[in-house]
């Protein structure tokens, strides 16, 4: 199966976190964006017929900031040009600030039956810090609307102030709202946001700090039910997010929008991220491609090895074996040997071993070598 992405890069107001591709002052060129996005839907439908594809997924940016008939306008555009399987899982993320009853309801009319919702945080003056248009309130108001929906909602570590009382309401707040799937990742201070300069500053929690906080709340989690299945992520029996399974088990997916990534046939594409140009490119007719790269061999093999040890799942020796027709702890030899450490083996299936699970970057920047 094969996954299909569709970035909204509009918001009410950028977080002081985000180095996204998105916009807070265009919304008044949305409608053109969203036409153009319905037309490069159906220029790559045309390249696909055939193919089936088991998810969609509406990401931004904000997809709830802009008329909900847009969403339902690509989404019946994606049924008719593309196949999708009998149940295809189909997502849209949401800020709590920006929906309403009849917008979640013309979602589920749209198909839209799984939900991801920003709370970061159950601390209010920790949201405002991070630049959110919504409040704990709002976020309770809006899975209030989505009772007995398939929701997700995000969770922040790492946030200035942040301790280990706070991170536990905060994981109290989205588990006792009915979230099935909750998505707990460390703020990452990227150069030119706003808040590299708390980071320049000091003003972060560290290193260390980070990880007491992820360790802490993992085992909440657990408490609460949650599985954790791939390094940022946790859910309930069988509410894994298929759309980005299939991105860690180096599926194919089709990227639309402005710098939108796709991948398919061992070619990867990217997007043009500027979004006049994006529109311009579209109304004339072509792809707004910007970058095509060929995936060799070997860094096939990585990305197969590198994704795999992101989850639980980890990699089975005879899968890798159908893949490539070698022994990938052959392939990487000096790489295996030096992190052998910090993995775990049953049977044929390698994984890093949880306790190593948050700092597996460093693990696997092993194999990059």
């Amino acid at each position: 199966m094969a996954g299909i992405y569709l970035h909204i890069p509009f918001c009410k107001q950028k977080c002081r976190y985000c180095d996204f591709v998105s916009f807070c002052n265009r919304m008044d060129v949305a409608e053109a964006y969203m036409a153009c996005l319905i037309k490069e839907i159906e220029m790559r439908g045309k390249e696909f017929a055939g193919k089936t594809f088991d998810t969609v997924y509406f990401g931004g940016g904000t997809p709830s900031v802009i008329d909900p008939k847009y969403i339902y306008a690509a989404m019946r555009r994606i049924g008719e040009c593309f196949t999708l399987s009998a149940r295809p899982e189909v997502t849209i993320e949401m800020n709590p600030g920006t929906v309403s009853e009849q917008k979640i309801a013309l979602y589920k009319r749209a198909g839209i039956n799984r939900f991801s919702v920003g709370l970061q945080s159950a601390i209010d003056a920790q949201l405002a810090d991070l630049g959110r248009v919504h409040t704990v309130r709002d976020y309770l108001y809006c899975t209030s609307l989505l009772k007995g929906e398939n929701f997700s909602a995000d969770v922040m570590i790492g946030i200035r102030g942040q301790t280990q009382d706070d991170l536990q309401k905060t994981i109290a707040v989205a588990a006792g709202s009915g979230a099935k799937h909750i998505s707990m990742y460390a703020l990452t201070p990227e150069d030119g946001t706003p808040i590299y300069t708390d980071y320049l500053n000091g003003e972060l929690p560290d290193g260390d700090e980070v990880a007491a906080l992820y360790e802490f709340g993992c085992a909440r989690l657990a408490e609460a039910g949650y599985v954790r299945y791939e390094v940022s992520n946790f859910c309930q029996k069988g509410c894994e997010s298929r759309h980005n399974l299939n991105y860690w088990r180096r599926g194919e997916y089709v990227g639309l929008g402005v710098s939108a990534s796709s991948f398919f046939s061992e070619r990867r594409l990217l997007n043009t991220t500027d979004l006049d140009e994006y529109i311009k490119c579209i109304l004339s007719g072509f792809f707004p491609v910007i970058d095509c790269e060929d995936v060799g061999e070997r860094d096939a093999r990585f990305e197969y090895v590198m994704l795999g040890l992101r989850t639980v799942y980890g990699i089975s020796a005879e899968a890798y074996r159908r893949r490539f027709g070698t022994d990938w702890r052959q392939d990487f030899a000096d790489a295996y040997r030096k992190t052998r450490q910090y993995l775990a083996e049953t049977g044929d299936v390698t994984r890093i071993k949880d306790e190593f699970l948050f700092v597996q970057n460093q693990i696997l920047s092993e194999y990059a070598q």
